[in-house]
């Protein structure tokens, strides 16, 4: 029977808490209930204070008060006003309150700290006659809120600040790994059975040495929370100090009998990364568990020990390198892995999966895992003859046997071969070679460049009809013959998957190579990217509509609304534009828009970039009057960007943009109105005393001719 029983609950990293809840069950809980990123338990007072010590994988430990009614507003603050608050804080104790959650009437956390807070202070005032001082940063005692449906846990954070932080790690890099993620790797892949053992473990890309130094602490029996200055319930009035000391006590006494054992291994190419984890394992008090050198890859050596495990957290794209390379930096780990760690168990955590099929090993078991946002995968093997996956190469070909990959290649070849004599004729080098020619090879394919060739693959998500198999069965087999069909290595097809996006997602970020090529186009060139984005800078179906700007545009003042990378602009200063003027609200698009304009020689001055919301540029433009003679203005079908003080349809503003934007042209100029949006229909009769020339089927490229609504374009002029 455990004495003085209370009520808590940890939480920890989104699949940790199994190992979490292992640790917990050493410090003398009871009634232990795992749920996704949290474990509720019992215990005395002594099973938390363990928790807050020596747990390596809790985010932060909770002393539940109860849960309470959460209903309404009045009601929460009921509830929370008859709890005795005299029995948590003393005389004079500071307080900080937090809160988590939410439901109809607690929409906001600050909210609901706040109505915490007033309900505390009030029930004081009433029973001691004064209120307790509220201090943000490092208070006596921090009451913590979770509301969930109707009701609310009441707790006090015995924690006071996330477990995760043990002070060691002054320099992170540029990806930091949580510690206690790394310390929930090295728990389920069993690094304490292997040291128990006599085994070593090596981290080859080890950045700032978080697993190297969670590997030593946990060697040398280190309590991690042994060393931090504060704590939630240092100023909680049931603090039991003469226990915490003894506690502690124990700690210092377990980690004095350990000895250091030069067990822990790690490499990394990056000398600042070296010097990071060096610096890291000393401040740590470990460094005489640890060796650290600058090693590439291919110089990375096995030790002496008999057995071990190697661990690392490769880059996927959130860190460093072009995303391009990781194919083969991945490729690269697998082969260490089954040459000189044979025999050797291996964790290896990737936030990308495709990715780690570039190891070519069969993992043992897969974990999924948060890293703060960032959803990864554990992967766990054991590196045995027989885990070897079958070559990338040999895969690939098996699947290009394959019926279907014979009936899409013969598409592709056939569509390639019409195109590339059309396209060589007309000068030509980036094109759409197919579009879902067959519908269930749902894909977009564009070759982009006569020699240096990439090809960039939209895949257009399947429909919930298509079983998620069928889908990826097809991508395989189109992707096995991609590469030999269009005559590219496979390094340079580059693809996306294509769905309905909402406000301006289209434009967003997708990754950070900061990769990008230049491609020529009507005798220009033009900056690409086939990493960041879904949309790589060139708009290949307006390219008649740019050749048209180009030849209207001479002599012209040009102003090219929603501008996006300024390609229609670069086409109206190659035709001889007097002045452009170029909107858009991207300061990222700007500065392509600024590299494609020097890129081709042409002087900014003359060519100006103005980044602000095109809806309220116009309006306040309007005004001024006509000062353009060609106007492009090309808007997206909808946007909500948080930036924009709107929100744009071109449906329902189509209107309102062209009279705006009709106000600044000059008689007999020329507004060129386009969009994308395949179900668009003018407005011909709010735009009666305009003329109107309808010219999508003349700006429709051969390459789109099978997508006759891929844009719609019109040429408008003022009677």
């Amino acid at each position: 029977m455990i004495d003085n029983i209370r009520y808590w609950i940890a939480t920890a990293p989104i699949g940790a808490s199994s190992v979490l809840a292992e640790e917990l069950a050493e410090y003398g809980a009871v009634e232990i209930r795992e749920r996704s990123n949290d474990v509720k338990f019992q215990g005395n007072l002594e099973a938390g204070y363990r928790a807050c010590l020596w747990s390596r994988t809790a985010t932060r430990v909770f002393l539940s008060l109860g849960s309470v009614e959460a209903g309404s507003t009045a009601a929460l603050y009921a509830a929370l006003n008859r709890i005795d608050w005299r029995e948590h804080l003393g005389e004079g104790a500071s307080l900080a309150c937090d809160c988590s959650g939410g439901n109809e009437s607690i929409r906001h956390t600050l909210y609901g700290a706040q109505l915490l807070k007033d309900a505390v202070c009030d029930k004081l005032r009433e029973t001691t006659g004064t209120r307790p001082d509220v201090r943000p940063e490092r208070p006596d005692v921090l009451l913590h809120l979770h509301v969930e449906g109707n009701q609310a846990m009441v707790s006090v954070d015995f924690s006071g600040e996330s477990l995760h932080r043990r002070g060691y790690r002054l320099e992170g890099g540029r990806a930091p790994l949580k510690e206690n993620v790394a310390a929930a790797v090295l728990l389920r892949s069993g690094w304490p059975a292997i040291f128990a053992a006599g085994g070593a473990i090596v981290d080859p890309m080890c950045g700032s040495g978080t697993f190297l130094t969670e590997a030593a602490l946990i060697a040398a029996a280190a309590a991690p929370g042994l060393e931090r200055e504060y704590y939630g319930f240092f100023g909680w009035r049931g603090h039991d100090a003469g226990l915490w000391a003894r506690l502690c006590t124990e700690a210092r006494e377990r980690r004095a009998a350990s000895t250091a054992r030069r067990c822990i291994f790690g490499s990394d190419i990056d000398p600042d990364a070296v010097r990071m984890a060096l610096a890291n394992g000393e401040r740590a008090g470990v460094a005489g568990w640890l060796q650290v050198e600058r090693r590439a890859l291919a110089q990375v050596t096995r030790p002496a020990q008999d057995g071990g495990l190697i661990v690392a957290n490769p880059p996927y794209g959130e860190r460093i390198g072009a995303e391009s390379q990781l194919p083969e930096l991945y490729s690269d780990l697998g082969l260490l892995l089954r040459t000189v760690f044979k025999g050797w168990k291996a964790a290896i955590l990737t936030g990308s999966p495709p990715l780690a099929r570039h190891l070519g090993i069969y993992a043992k078991r897969t974990h999924r895992v948060f890293n703060g946002a960032i959803e990864c995968r554990l992967l766990r093997f054991d590196l045995e003859a027989g885990s070897e996956q079958r070559p990338a190469e040999a895969v690939r070909a098996d699947w290009a046997l394959r019926p279907g990959a014979q009936m899409f290649a013969n598409r592709l070849r056939k569509n390639l071969q019409r195109l590339q004599s059309w396209a060589g004729r007309e000068g030509v080098s980036c094109f759409r070679v197919y579009d879902a020619d067959m519908p269930e090879y749902a894909f977009a394919i564009d070759v982009y460049g006569a020699e240096a060739r990439h090809v960039y693959v939209q895949e257009y998500a399947a429909p919930h009809s298509v079983q998620p198999q069928s889908a990826r069965d097809r991508r395989r087999e189109a992707f096995a013959v991609l590469p030999d069909v269009l005559d590219v290595p496979m390094s340079s097809v580059h693809s996306r998957t294509r769905k309905p996006q909402r406000g301006s997602e289209q434009y967003e970020k997708q990754a950070a190579s900061g990769e990008r090529h230049a491609v020529a186009e009507g005798g220009l060139k033009f900056w690409v990217n086939f990493s960041d984005y879904l949309d790589t800078g060139l708009f290949l179906d307006h390219r008649i509509i740019r050749q048209r700007l180009r030849e209207w545009a001479a002599g012209a003042d040009f102003l090219n609304l929603f501008c996006y990378t300024a390609s229609a602009t670069v086409y109206a200063a190659a035709g001889g534009a007097r002045s452009s003027v170029s909107v858009d609200l991207s300061s990222t698009y700007l500065e392509w828009a600024r590299d494609n304009l020097r890129l081709n020689g042409f002087d900014q001055p003359l060519h100006d970039l103005q980044r602000a919301d095109c809806l309220q540029w116009l309006e306040t433009r309007a005004l001024g009057g006509a000062c353009f003679d060609l106007i492009f203005l090309d808007p997206p079908t909808f946007s909500n960007s948080k930036r924009m003080t709107g929100v744009l349809d071109v449906q329902r503003d189509h209107v309102g943009m062209i009279r705006r934007a009709l106000a600044l042209l000059r008689a007999p100029g020329r507004l060129v109105f386009s969009t994308n949006y395949s179900r668009f229909k003018l407005d011909s009769a709010a735009l009666a005393d305009v003329a109107i020339e309808d010219i999508s089927l003349q700006t429709i490229p051969k390459d789109f001719e099978r997508n006759a609504r891929i844009h719609r374009c019109w040429v408008l002029r003022i009677k």
